[in-house]
């Protein structure tokens, strides 16, 4: 099967979508805003596949191709970013990229990402304006919430993906529950000797929060004695979250910070316990001991994340590979782009997207009279979001 990607970002869905098809993409498509995050991708495939900023240069003519993939922005609808809304200024490129796929490439089907408010009542909006550009150009349109931890992956990742079908019907895709491999055994399973060195260089030790913890809490224990003895079903990964639910307050960490000199972060303490006895939140982003799984590898993630058994933070390479990135990609400039790994689709997470869009494709999925559905990998479950007019309803 052919395929393309526009917008395809670091290249994640792109590796994902060729394992499923067999075969690299015929070609990419994309804007300037996003040249340096394809940068990687384009690299990867050794500069040979064509490659189309729309805006400077749009293509008279393009390959045939089945199927087009896209890793649009998710900030827009993202709990994650301060901005977020179905008004949001990035949702623009799932309408740009859509318009453009459905109206002039015309494959039998066009899938993305995005995050999982997509699916929710924040964007619906954004999704029935989806839905309008897919049935002004004959296509029904469905989402597909998961996680990736259920695509074998140690992360909790929540995602919503959408395709375009040119169909009148809706495919019903498998479930997915896969056994997911621990991350201290996939952080230390990676073998490549590039991109090696700590994203960063700081001691994990050395976080004053963590000292907390391994003197304070557990005697004097050592980084590795702690990891051995963490039970991540019972116990939180980021060092803050830990001392909470181990019962200490803020008030009491301020004043062993105290004795032990680190009096800016006297301050800190402070202010988190007020914050939180007048009923705020506070960001809690400090060290993360990885064990069994991980929270979704983004914003603080790739700086704070320890090594399992060393005393240091990930590498370049081992962030790489949690996306399921393979041992021979490369990170351009890593020093300046490591944040470009959060912006990406796991690997796996993508296969699977992309093997269900293939079965469609080879007419091995049961299919539904309805024009858009969104279905639920978490629940297990499927519904009509937007229904089909009656013909009186589409006479009035």
């Amino acid at each position: 099967m052919k395929h393309a990607s526009i917008v395809p970002l670091i290249g994640g869905e792109t590796i994902g979508a060729s394992a499923a098809y067999g075969r690299p993409p015929e070609y990419f498509l994309s804007y300037t805003p996003f040249k340096d995050n394809d940068q990687h991708i384009i690299n990867h495939y050794d500069n040979e596949i064509p490659y189309y900023l729309l805006d400077e240069n749009d293509p008279r003519s393009l390959p045939e191709v089945d199927i087009v993939h896209t890793v649009c922005p998710c900030a827009g609808l993202s709990m994650l970013s301060t901005s977020y809304g179905s008004d949001n200024e990035a949702n623009k490129w799932m309408y740009e990229t859509a318009n453009y796929v459905l109206g002039n490439v015309k494959p039998k089907v066009f899938w993305g990402e995005n995050a999982p408010g997509l699916a929710n009542k924040i964007g619906e909006p954004v999704r029935k304006k989806l839905y309008s550009i897919g049935k002004s150009n004959g296509y029904s349109m469905s989402i597909f919430v998961t996680r990736s931890i259920l695509h074998g992956l140690p992360q909790v990742r929540n995602r919503s993906f959408y395709f375009f079908w040119q169909d009148d019907k809706v495919p019903i895709f498998n479930h997915y529950q896969r056994p997911h491999k621990k991350i201290q055994d996939l952080i230390s399973e990676v073998k490549a000797n590039t991109l090696t060195d700590p994203i960063n260089k700081k001691i994990p030790t050395e976080d004053p929060y963590y000292k907390f913890i391994l003197e304070e809490i557990h005697g004097g224990i050592t980084h590795y004695d702690f990891f051995q003895q963490l039970d991540q079903i019972k116990s939180p990964h980021d060092v803050l979250t830990y001392i909470e639910h181990k019962g200490y307050t803020h008030l009491q960490i301020a004043e062993w910070m105290s004795k032990k000199g680190y009096e800016r972060e006297v301050e800190k303490c402070k202010r988190r316990d007020a914050k939180l006895r007048s009923g705020g939140n506070i960001m809690r982003r400090g060290t993360i001991i990885p064990k069994d799984y991980i929270g979704a590898f983004v914003g603080h993630y790739p700086t704070m994340t320890a090594h399992p058994y060393e005393d240091r933070y990930i590498s370049y390479r081992e962030a790489l590979s949690i996306m399921g990135l393979p041992e021979n990609f490369e990170l351009l400039n890593p020093k300046k782009n490591y944040n470009h790994i959060c912006q990406n689709v796991p690997v796996q997470t993508a296969t699977d997207m992309a093997n269900e869009v293939k079965k469609y494709i080879n007419g091995e999925l049961v299919m539904i009279d309805a024009d858009f559905v969104i279905q639920n990998n978490v629940k297990k479950t499927y519904h009509a979001d937007i229904r089909r007019p009656t013909v009186e309803e589409f006479l009035h």
